[in-house]
């Protein structure tokens, strides 16, 4: 269920004797949905996922008791069985208006986006960042010299390539075997 989804449901729950504090929690809940989790899983690995989580459900249960509290307080709390869902009917009127400069706004985007090679883009990320953990530096790096250098992990101690231009990796303007690079 999406976040737009669960506002009717929000409404009948509502209705039928949830508190709004509660309310509000669960519409903050379709952040940790079982799916969604998955997908943190994926792109931020295990530990991420479960700090998420956990962040992601301490605010809904902190953000649903402060609206309870301080809307409470307040007296804007609505009454209960109050909330109608009404029938509505397809109208001419500015959000469809709207939502059709948006639809041509997004055609626009999505040309766009295929004329200068989006896709391929998209194939060449196809993999998690998981998938990189052990690729291959032989073609890049074994061109220069990057001693000294901390490069999360990679050992380049030994090679000694002075002359290589290191400009198009970065590292112009670096002390490198005792004299200053000049890119």
């Amino acid at each position: 269920m999406c976040s737009i989804g669960n506002v009717p449901l929000a409404a009948v729950l509502y209705n039928g004797g949830i508190s709004f504090g509660g309310v509000i929690s669960f519409m903050f809940a379709d952040l940790i949905i079982i799916p969604i989790l998955f997908i943190y899983r994926k792109y931020y690995g295990t530990k991420m996922m479960l700090v998420l989580l956990g962040v992601f459900y301490a605010t809904m249960v902190a953000g649903g008791y402060a609206v309870e509290i301080i809307f409470g307080a307040l007296g804007l709390v609505p009454d209960h069985g109050r909330a109608q869902m009404g029938e509505q009917a397809i109208t001419w009127n500015y959000t469809t208006w709207l939502n059709v400069a948006a639809l041509v706004l997004t055609l626009a985007l999505l040309a766009r986006f295929f004329r200068t090679g989006g896709r391929e883009m998209l194939a060449m990320m196809g993999g998690a960042p998981d998938d990189m953990a052990g690729h291959d530096h032989s073609g890049h790096h074994a061109r220069h010299d990057h001693a000294g250098q901390d490069h999360a992990g990679h050992d380049h101690a030994g090679q000694d390539h002075a002359e290589q231009d290191h400009a198009e990796h970065g590292h112009a303007g670096q002390k490198q075997a005792g004299r200053e690079q000049a890119g």
